[in-house]
């Protein structure tokens, strides 16, 4: 018999974080618990993005759905099964879905007493290190969030686009940060045309690959700007689910995946896989997320080329603590050390 649970939670960010659609100076997650009768409990959580039409009200408004089937089911090691019926009574609400579906990862891994990345077999030192966002700001804020990020360690960046000044901020974050690895992410900013024109300027400043250029409404508009750019292409937005893998395969290089966007880790698996099947390099992202969501994401990271997985970092507190991340990566080995089974989310005292 399993037992389920789930309250919100409101978190206030460090610092106000801006994309080119909008600011967010809290995240509202929705953490999920789920109970067997060995009093063992399995955490998860939703972080919802209206971008993709979910909210935390939309999320509780289906979880009693979806936990009603994971205690008519009974068993967190039925997960297929769990899944199957799932979809058949919500088919959409992926953050929520994910909620349920992290817990019960965590409730199986810790009934098999073996941190989630050893019941899957993969090996904790093949991860990359995670980028850490710089947020829009005013460029000399960025430029000192960036030098800030560099003290603390951090030598992957990754930098948010989409204004009129975006080579001004390119120059200004590889001034503050000359030997980083750097990324930018426009977040559908930009038209087919100006990407390029953009993307050829950012060339000179050593960036590793280019986020979402364009809307992905305008799918022949990624592939125009695939086709001409002097960068990698990544493709977030337009890689959502499992069937966007093969759609986006001749005009990306990179899918990025997330949790919130497909449904939690079994269905990120299966995107990961097919991925790599269509030629496409993998990173795995997240929303701004507590370490009841980010952890499960971390025990992904050796199947990965890319990590974004600095979700839990962008917050001022996090009620929960998960899988240790830091400038010199994300520290899965740190979980079998401490004896910690499950993802390794656990509520702060």
């Amino acid at each position: 018999m399993l037992d389920a649970a789930f309250e919100r939670v409101s978190m206030p960010l460090a610092n106000a974080f801006t994309i080119a659609r909008g600011t967010q100076e809290t995240a509202e997650n929705v953490v999920v618990r789920i109970t067997d009768d060995d009093g063992t409990t399995g955490v998860g959580a939703a972080a919802p993005s209206p971008h993709y039409g979910e909210t935390a009200a939309t999320v509780e408004a289906v979880l009693p759905e979806l936990l009603s089937v994971v205690e008519a089911v009974g068993d967190p090691h039925a997960g297929q099964r769990i899944e199957r019926e799932r979809q058949a009574v919500v088919a959409d609400n992926p953050a929520a879905h994910a909620a349920v579906d992290i817990a019960l990862h965590d409730l199986a891994a810790k009934r098999l007493e073996v941190p989630l990345y050893r019941q899957w077999g993969l090996d904790p030192e093949a991860t990359p290190k995670t980028s850490f966002t710089i947020g829009l700001d005013a460029t000399d804020r960025m430029r000192e969030k960036a030098a800030e990020a560099v003290a603390a360690g951090h030598d992957v960046l990754k930098v948010k686009l989409g204004t009129d000044r975006d080579r001004e901020i390119v120059a200004a974050i590889r001034q503050a940060a000359p030997e980083v690895r750097l990324r930018v992410d426009a977040n559908e900013a930009w038209t087919p045309r100006e990407a390029v024109r953009r993307i050829d300027a950012l060339d000179d400043h050593g960036v590793e690959f280019v986020e979402q250029p364009v809307p992905a409404e305008n799918p022949d508009g990624l592939r125009y700007v695939y086709e001409r750019s002097a960068l990698p292409i990544a493709a977030d937005e337009s890689c959502v689910t499992l069937s966007d893998v093969p759609a986006v395969a001749d005009r990306a290089d990179i899918a990025n995946i997330k949790l919130m966007k497909c449904g939690g880790p079994g269905a990120a698996k299966r995107l990961l896989h097919a991925a790599r099947a269509h030629g496409l390099e993998v990173m795995l992202g997240c929303m701004i997320e507590t370490n009841a969501a980010i952890a499960a994401a971390c025990h992904l990271a050796p199947l990965l080329d890319y990590a974004d997985l600095d979700g839990s970092l962008l917050l001022d507190s996090d009620p929960y603590a998960g899988v240790p991340i830091d400038g010199d990566g994300i520290h899965l080995s740190a979980l079998a050390d401490d004896g910690r089974a499950g993802t390794g989310a656990r509520q702060r005292d």
